[in-house]
């Protein structure tokens, strides 16, 4: 098995004139939980879109499992967006079992034993049987969740995924995201909130599209000098040190 799950080297996009990616390179670990933290407008999604292969970069280039991100390689890669992308007439337990046979899971007793298992998972059982359209956002949330992972993909890309779900949930959705890392799946977590930052193995703290720090959260903590230092203390350090940087040239 390859240990490097994604390359990205040198990847620039733009929205018209405004330029969402800068010139960005990361390597991602296989097996893995990796965080890309930043404020809203930093370019968290519009790189999660672009690794999985739903935008086109005007330059660089990005290798995800060894192949660039293209349809074919889809059913090796689960996808929650940050906007749930679901059925609105269909039931929460329909919306499961079709994306489960579109990524593959053609057996049905195997499919159905799946699809109740990933349903209690994201603690949706008592609400199998009603419309997506009847659910709060928060659950909606969940079952796109449900949606992307039903095929145990190696690779899993989760555009804030935690926005909405209360603690006990939270805490129940990152035990299982530290489960698939230790069986060892790569999960890329995009999130603006330090509490899932700190369950991430390494970081990259985003900001204009660039990455402007990287590291494990406790490296990143240390960086600032002083013991007591949250994620946000580490994050405004590495802002403030760019910009005495840029202040400098």
């Amino acid at each position: 098995m390859n240990d490097v799950a994604i390359t990205v080297k040198n990847l620039v996009f733009n929205f018209g004139r405004l330029r969402a990616v800068d010139d960005l390179s990361l390597e991602i670990s296989a097996g893995t939980s990796f965080g890309l933290l930043g404020p809203n407008g930093s370019g968290k999604t519009t790189l999660i879109r672009l690794m999985v292969g739903l935008l086109k970069p005007a330059s660089g280039n990005i290798s995800c499992l060894g192949k660039p991100p293209t349809p074919s390689n889809a059913r090796n890669v689960g996808y929650m967006p940050q906007l749930p992308a679901l059925y609105a007439e269909l039931t929460v337990q329909q919306n499961i079992d079709f994306f489960a046979r579109i990524y593959g899971l053609r057996d049905k007793k195997k499919r159905t034993q799946r699809v109740d298992e990933v349903i209690k998972l994201v603690d949706l059982y008592s609400k199998r049987k009603t419309q997506v359209m009847k659910l709060s956002g928060g659950m909606k949330q969940r079952v796109s969740l449900g949606c992307a992972i039903i095929h145990q993909p190696p690779l899993i890309f989760l555009d804030e995924p935690t926005v909405g779900l209360d603690p006990e949930l939270r805490a129940r959705f990152w035990d299982y995201f530290e489960s698939l890392t230790r069986s060892g799946s790569t999960i890329i977590v995009s999130s603006h909130t330090m509490d899932d930052a700190a369950h991430c193995q390494k970081l990259a703290f985003l900001r204009g599209g660039r990455v402007i720090a990287l590291g494990s959260p406790a490296e990143l903590r240390a960086a600032t000098g002083t013991a007591e230092a949250t994620m946000e203390d580490a994050f405004l350090y590495y802002i403030k040190r760019g910009e005495v940087k840029e202040n400098a040239a």
